[in-house]
Order: C-alpha cells, then sequence, then structure tokens
C-alpha cells in the first residue's frame, strides 16, 4: 500500500438547482468567500490557479490546478492538481429532488515533505482533516447558495 496516495469521495445534497450550484463551483476564485479552508486562490491563467487550503491540522497545502474538463451539461468539472499534492480532482453536479447532489471525487498521492515522512502514523489524522474541510465546505456552499 501506497500511505501516501488517498482517494476521497464527497456528496454534498443541496437545495439549490443544478445549474446554480454548477455556476458557483466553477467560480474557484470565489471559493474563500464561502469556504473557509480556502485561503487564497491566485488566477494564473484562464484555465488554472494556484491554491493554498488549510484545515485543522497545522499545516497549509499549496497546488496548482489546472482545468481538464468543463462541461456545463454534463454537470462536470474536473481539474489536475500538481504541487503539495498531484493527480485530480472532479465535481459532478447532478439533480436531486428539487435540488441537486454535488459529488466530489479526488485521487491525489501527498508529495509535501513533513506529510510524505508522517505517512504511517498521520494517514488517520490525514482522512479527518480532509473530512473535517470537506463538511465545512457543504455547510459553506449551502450557506452561499441561499445567500444568492
Amino acid at each position: 500500500m501506497d500511505w501516501n496516495h488517498y482517494r476521497f469521495r464527497s456528496l454534498w445534497p443541496l437545495t439549490a438547482p443544478p445549474a446554480t450550484v454548477y455556476e458557483v463551483l466553477e467560480r474557484a476564485d470565489d471559493y474563500p468567500r464561502w469556504w473557509r479552508q480556502v485561503r487564497q486562490v491566485t488566477r494564473l491563467d484562464e484555465t488554472s490557479g494556484t491554491i493554498r487550503i488549510r484545515s485543522v491540522l497545522p499545516y497549509d497545502m499549496t497546488f496548482t490546478a489546472r482545468e481538464v474538463q468543463r462541461d456545463p451539461a454534463a454537470g462536470v468539472l474536473e481539474t489536475a492538481l500538481s504541487g503539495d499534492i498531484e493527480g485530480w480532482a472532479r465535481w459532478t453536479v447532478t439533480p436531486l429532488g428539487p435540488g441537486s447532489l454535488a459529488r466530489y471525487d479526488q485521487v491525489v498521492s501527498v508529495t509535501k515533505p513533513l506529510l510524505r515522512r508522517l505517512a504511517v502514523p498521520g494517514r488517520p489524522a490525514f482522512r479527518a482533516n480532509h473530512a473535517l474541510m470537506m463538511r465545512s465546505g457543504r455547510r459553506g456552499l449551502a450557506r452561499h447558495l441561499e445567500a444568492v
């Protein structure tokens, strides 16, 4: 087993329609406004940017996200990630009753040296840290969608 490799899936049921959720998710520059663990997004060009995140544990992760797929009709946003993590992340937004379901899938390997050294003992804490970040993101997005 590669202790530095992670697969994550988060499911966010939301009351807003899929098109509205998709429009918010495709504006990564605005994530820090509603997702407090996304500390900074710096646009590099039309399809990429640098993102700095920090959840509960006392470390930042910085990576570049480059758009791979943007398909509003299918509700898919996918990015390639490089930096402190290497891999990909994908949002898929689909109808769910009167609202929508935002599914977040991520497959990454950690490259940040400190986290690699702590891979075995730290893995449960790293997974919990990610889960807390995603829970906070869902709550922040739900509040943001109610306000728009």
